[in-house]
């Protein structure tokens, strides 16, 4: 049975307890494309240069779909990674404070990963679950054992094992989705220096990127989870929170109501 977008942003946001909508990320790469989004979205459009990061910000708290334009970019590390700039003298200035030396910094820039120049007309961002057609990638801001669940559930789904994130010294929204969208894979990488700041972040958020074509995959296989075992931690199989980071479903940390006898786990050593 295939999944609606609606059921699938549904379903993470419920069982995962995401704190964030899922960002459908589309890079638009013909006017055609372009305006056949326009014709089949209510889109917005940022009102000053943002960062693509802050351009994220309406897409995952606010629900909105927004569209952008290398106008519409303030940044950029996000302009290199989109293929709207060419790496310059002031681009790689603007990285030295990473880097040993100036020959370092151009050298990790031109390793980044980045779409061919002038190949994207527009990015557009939204939520998933109002995704108008499949996304290039989607895009997770989440904590630790979020993170670690939609690894698992996206190494069975596509029979991957193991995964191999990319982190680079910035450009982790924008680049970070550019290599999961080119390398159709799994991505997981730490935010950006600033990114409370900035408004890229509030919790100290993981970034996670699956590819669109993947992710259907991914929440089928959370799906048979839960049907085999009655929940969605992966940590406690049946306990209805996966925040409930026990190790090995440890028989010590158990709560009961007074006068009840609770399950022992069957591995544990009695004393």
């Amino acid at each position: 049975m295939q999944l609606t977008y609606s059921s699938m942003q549904e379903t993470l946001m419920r069982e995962l307890r995401l704190y964030h909508h899922p960002i459908a990320v589309y890079f638009l790469t013909s006017d055609e494309m372009v305006e056949q989004f326009k014709k089949n979205t209510d889109y917005s459009i940022p009102v000053k240069p943002l960062t693509y990061c802050q351009w994220e910000i309406a897409a995952r708290m606010q629900a909105k779909t927004i569209l952008g334009t290398k106008e519409h970019l303030g940044c950029t590390n996000g302009q290199v990674s989109f293929g709207w700039r060419e790496i310059d003298d002031k681009e790689v200035k603007s990285q030295s404070k990473y880097c040993v030396d100036q020959a370092q910094a151009e050298r990790f820039l031109r390793s980044k990963p980045k779409m061919p120049l002038n190949s994207v007309k527009a990015v557009a961002i939204g939520p998933l679950g109002t995704a108008p057609m499949q996304p290039d990638v989607v895009h997770f801001y989440c904590d630790n054992l979020q993170s670690y669940h939609l690894a698992v559930d996206y190494m069975a789904g596509t029979d991957t094992h193991p995964l191999r994130p990319m982190v680079t010294m910035s450009s982790s929204a924008c680049g970070g989705s550019v290599f999961s969208h080119l390398e159709q894979t799994f991505n997981m990488c730490p935010a950006c220096s600033g990114s409370y700041n900035a408004g890229k972040t509030e919790r100290g958020e993981v970034n996670v990127f699956i590819p669109g074509p993947h992710i259907e995959a991914t929440v089928k296989r959370l799906l048979q989870r839960i049907h085999n075992s009655g929940s969605s931690s992966i940590t406690r199989p049946g306990d209805p929170f996966p925040g409930a980071d026990i190790c090995k479903n440890c028989p010590i940390i158990i709560f009961k109501k007074e006068g009840d006898t609770p399950e022992e786990c069957a591995g544990c050593t009695k004393q």
